[in-house]
């Protein structure tokens, strides 16, 4: 897989920050008196010599974990040898670490992080097999947006080196494109391209970055205001800052702008041979592809037939909630004519960002109140929520999350888009606002960095289902906590969980059933009730990002499933926090490993889980 595509899909995993916590993890079969001296403090020193040569390899992670040294204002290798190397130095540790420890004979923590290590590096080498098969520039990834984005959003200035080093990546921004470039060059000459409709957003999200000044006499560019106010900042001579803006102006009119003509002009000449179908059933491999990509997002074996049937019968189940809910606000109708006039109606959409900006504010605030009745352990990193960055604003999706760096110098932050209103209903925004917020991947994420013993793979690494699953149980887990008072806002929340469990429909509809965009959006308009606009835009969004949206129902209807279950067993004796610990103090784990732990604890009798 690109190294980009990687590391642009896994930022959203650069750690919280916040205190170290005991980790838990179930038993295992064999006991910590077993464990022969020293293995708990080798496996540990493999680890961060693997965590380290991975540091070695990318400038960007050591970014996003907060890290400021010499490669501060480096850019990684975006080339096939780097990505061999990656691959490379996944095998080999792996064969280290089993040469030289028996999982059975390791304390419980040690044994699931071996475990884990296993399997983390099945699914990226099983990834690795198809890589070619990624696109290097789409509107939901690809450097016309992340470049920008990282600059602005994780790169500090805090001093004259911090400064110079955001001119340094600037100029060596050309050698990055250049990079990608060759990549999505050589793809494209092996039928490996987006689908046709994608390239007007990379071009216009490219002239988008280049647009104002100092390129031309409008308002400062993205990069450019946001330079000029880091280094306004500074407590620094004037000299100093006009020599540091200089630089600056100089790097991005030289080498940034070049940059992004030669990637324009290449998104221009590709359009015009760009492939009409949308699935990746069309590339080499395709069917194969796209099985790995299930298998990798879910951690399970269900194929894509068995998602999508599952997708049908969750669909059918809110239907039927939402028509209670139509019943209870006395709607007359049909619940196809009941989502016509929720997409319609002026007062179920905002006027102003200013409104809707609020709103969240409100709804996360009382959540948080809420919290220490459902959970034991609870995030301490800031929380904060942000719009999008209008350059990417029209391709980026509704809302995403972006953890903290690991020292505090950054916060958690909420992004929402609010490029258009009415693509953002006021049923959905309590629901959003867990799922992103609190309880959701805010508290998960950072709760995850807290586990501050276990191996970096673990602190800062992710698995789909597990994240995704944690944030769409986050949704319904504000209804059990008596949230959602507004009908129309449990609607909305049941329009989220709609949302997600339609997506198992389409997505393997369109990689599996070689459906078209345009089929996939009427069917998606036809039984959801999101606005025209959004529609196309998750449609458009899984067809770049295979299998990637399916992990959401799945990871949700597993930790659903294992609390039902631990609810019948442990009756009196089960309380949620218990219960949200066994599933959070672990960090990411597959789903049948999060299986096993919790039957673990029902079998002990439930309790503290650390």
């Amino acid at each position: 897989m690109t190294r980009f595509i990687l590391l642009a899909s896994t930022a959203l995993v650069a750690a919280c920050a916040a205190p170290a916590a005991q980790e838990n993890a179930a038993p295992m079969a064999a006991s910590d008196a077993a464990v022969q001296p020293g293995d708990n403090a080798r496996l540990a020193a493999l680890f961060e010599e693997y965590d380290e040569a991975q540091l070695a390899m990318s400038p960007m992670t050591k970014a996003y974990r907060g890290i400021i040294d010499e490669d501060y204002g480096k850019w990684d290798e975006f080339t096939d040898a780097a990505e061999a190397r990656d691959q490379q130095l996944d095998v080999d540790t792996l064969a280290r670490m089993r040469a030289a420890f028996d999982p059975a004979a390791l304390p419980a923590s040690d044994a699931l992080s071996y475990e884990l290590f296993e399997s983390m590096v099945g699914r990226g080498t099983a990834a690795y097999e198809f890589r070619d098969n990624d696109y290097v520039f789409d509107q939901m990834r690809g450097l016309q947006s992340f470049a920008p984005a990282f600059l602005i959003n994780i790169h500090r200035v805090t001093d004259v080196p911090t400064a110079q080093a955001y001119v340094s990546r600037l100029a060596s921004l050309d050698t990055l494109m250049d990079q990608a470039l060759q990549q999505s060059t050589e793809r494209a000459a092996n039928g490996v391209m987006p689908p046709k409709w994608v390239y007007p957003y990379v071009i216009d999200d490219a002239r988008n970055v280049i647009k104002g000044a100092p390129f031309d006499d409008g308002e400062d560019s993205p990069i450019w205001d946001d330079f000029k106010t880091k280094v306004g900042k500074l407590e620094i001579a004037q000299s100093e800052k006009d020599r540091l803006l200089s630089e600056g102006r100089t790097a991005l009119l030289n080498d940034v702008q070049p940059a992004y003509r030669r990637l324009i002009q290449t998104m221009e000449a590709q359009y015009a041979g760009a492939p009409t179908d949308d699935g990746v059933w069309r590339l080499p491999r395709g069917a194969e592809y796209y099985a790995e990509r299930l298998s990798n997002y879910t951690t399970t074996d269900l194929t894509a037939e068995q998602i999508h049937q599952i997708g049908l019968r969750e669909v059918d189940r809110i239907h039927g909630q939402m028509r209670e809910i139509m019943d209870e606000v006395g709607f007359e109708g049909t619940l196809q004519e009941f989502f016509a006039s929720l997409r319609t109606s002026d007062e179920q959409f905002y006027d102003t960002r200013e409104a809707y900006l609020a709103d969240v504010d409100a709804v996360l605030e009382r959540m948080e109140v809420a919290l220490p009745r459902y959970f034991n352990t609870l995030p301490e990193a800031d929380l904060v929520v942000k719009p999008v960055e209008e350059f990417r604003e029209k391709s980026a999706g509704k809302a995403f999350y972006q953890r903290p760096a690991p020292d505090g110098s950054r916060p958690g932050t909420y992004y929402v888009n609010l490029y258009n209103l009415r693509d953002m209903s006021k049923t959905e925004l309590e629901a959003l606002a867990y799922h992103e917020g609190v309880p959701g991947h805010h508290l998960q994420l950072a709760i995850q960095t807290m586990l501050g013993d276990v191996p970096a793979f673990r602190r800062f690494g992710g698995v789909t289902a597990y994240s995704e699953g944690w944030g769409l149980y986050s949704e319904e887990l504000g209804k059990d906590m008596g949230f959602y008072k507004n009908p129309y806002s449990d609607f909305g929340r049941l329009g989220m969980e709609l949302w997600r469990a339609a997506r198992l429909v389409v997505d393997t509809g369109i990689h599996h059933k070689r459906w078209s965009r345009e089929q996939a959006i009427a069917w998606l308009s036809q039984n959801t009730p999101n606005p025209e606009g959004d529609v196309r835009k998750a449609i458009e969004r899984y067809i770049v990002f295979p299998g990637q949206a399916t992990a959401y129902m799945i990871g949700k209807l597993k930790i659903m499933e294992l609390r039902d279950r631990a609810q019948r067993a442990l009756g009196d004796d089960f309380t949620m926090g218990d219960f949200h610990d066994v599933i959070l103090l672990s960090g990411p784990v597959p789903l049948d490993v999060m299986e096993r732990r919790v039957d673990e604890w029902i079998a002990r009798g439930g309790g503290s889980a650390s």
